[in-house]
């Protein structure tokens, strides 16, 4: 209990933060169909989002060096307020393209200052408890933004000021701790030509993991409407996808340290073909059982990053680890950039089943590469363990690290 007490402005600040900005993404897609945004247009919201959030992630630690923790973090969640307040003032799709850039920057800039802070109060005894904690603390608000779109009316003052408000309710935890403030991180510098060079099949690995995730979480509001579900039904959709994502870390974990991750990341993605082609062939069927199919999704989709991500930690020493973290989290950035955008102007030109072909496709790619990864060299007879990555920031490598570096 005390752990958690002294922690718990951090993961306050995480699980509203997480609130606010994984709710925007569908109610944007929701607000944008009913105002009368094109497809692709909504795809284009999808892709601002992640253009703000590499950005954040490269501009963070330079603006922490600058204005310290609290100062930066203030400024990066009233950034993200902005955005969301302007949405219904300035109604055009460009114009909520550059407020999604703004909650992007958001979200990058403030997990970068959390995982900052964290890391400098974290000790070798109580890593991994704290660690456990902040990844269901991130989960949890996940989870519950994707409820929170069942009671949101789209394109209504109320909703994104709401989201605003639950935005600008995460600088308090921070702002107003008394802990003396850690010291500045340093920028890791980005180098995707290190990925690459230790594991091709890693670096494809996050970029299909983007493509699925990002597809899923910002047009996969697009498709539910398109399929005949309502909101609140929409809510629980994609909600279920985020929890079969939370409850396939531990199983897919020990398969990925007991066998060849190789063949878990080659087994997932035949699932993910097997679960998109079960979505496609439904079509409209009962609401159960698109439920249970997204819920699938997530179980064979959400765990591939981390895989990839461990399956590329095989491969490098401990100094290249925080390095390594961050060019993976570039290339997730990529894929997750130009995936919706692509996936919108599908379903635009073929129909709602083209956002799950796509899907598949990626997938089918990853494991045919796979395959001749197989071919070209072996796997690390010693692994390092499997670690759950979330998706926050490009310094999560830094709290990662010890974790990956101790030897089962």
């Amino acid at each position: 209990m005390r752990l958690l007490i002294s922690f718990a402005a951090l993961f306050l600040s995480v699980l509203l933060m997480q609130l606010s900005s994984g709710g925007v993404g569908p109610l944007d897609a929701l607000s944008g169909l009913q105002l009368g945004f094109s497809t692709a247009q909504i795809g284009l919201l999808g892709s601002a989002h992640f253009i703000g959030f590499f950005i954040g992630c490269w501009w963070a630690p330079r603006l922490i060096g600058s204005v310290g923790h609290s100062r930066a973090f203030a400024a990066f969640t009233a950034t993200g307020a902005i955005g969301l307040l302007a949405h219904m003032m300035l109604v055009h799709p460009l114009a909520w393209a550059g407020m999604r850039i703004a909650t992007g920057l958001c979200v990058a800039g403030a997990y970068t200052v959390i995982e900052a802070w964290l890391q400098s109060k974290l000790r070798n005894a109580n890593r991994g408890r704290v660690m456990g904690i902040y990844r269901v603390v991130d989960t949890m608000g996940n989870l519950g933004a994707q409820l929170l779109i069942g009671v949101l009316a789209p394109a209504a003052y109320l909703s994104y000021n709401l989201l605003a408000l639950i935005c600008c309710a995460a600088i308090f935890p921070i702002t107003l701790s008394t802990v003396r403030q850690p010291s500045t991180p340093t920028a890791p510098r980005l180098r995707p030509g290190l990925a690459l060079r230790l594991s091709p099949l890693s670096a494809a690995g996050v970029v299909v993991a983007a493509v699925s995730s990002a597809s899923f979480r910002m047009i996969g509001p697009v498709y539910g409407q398109e399929v005949g579900l309502l909101p609140s039904q929409i809510a629980w959709f994609l909600a279920a996808w985020v929890l079969g994502g939370a409850l396939a870390q531990f199983p897919v974990g020990w398969l990925a340290d007991k066998f060849d991750r190789r063949w878990v990341l080659i087994g997932l993605s035949v699932a993910a073909i097997g679960s998109c082609f079960a979505t496609v062939s439904i079509g409209t069927a009962s609401d159960a059982v698109i439920f249970g199919n997204a819920f699938v999704f997530g179980l064979v989709s959400f765990p591939i990053f981390s895989v990839s991500a461990a399956h590329a930690h095989d491969f490098a020493e401990s100094h290249q680890r925080v390095e390594l973290s961050a060019a993976l989290m570039f290339f997730f950035a990529l894929g997750a950039i130009g995936a919706p955008l692509l996936s919108s102007t599908l379903i635009a030109a073929y129909g709602p089943a083209a956002l799950f072909v796509m899907i598949a496709i990626a997938h089918a790619t990853l494991v045919v590469f796979g395959l001749a990864r197989m071919r070209a060299r072996p796997t690390v007879e010693e692994r390092t363990p499997y670690v759950y990555a979330p998706r926050t920031s490009f310094t999560i490598g830094r709290l990662m690290r010890r974790h990956r570096d101790r030897r089962e």
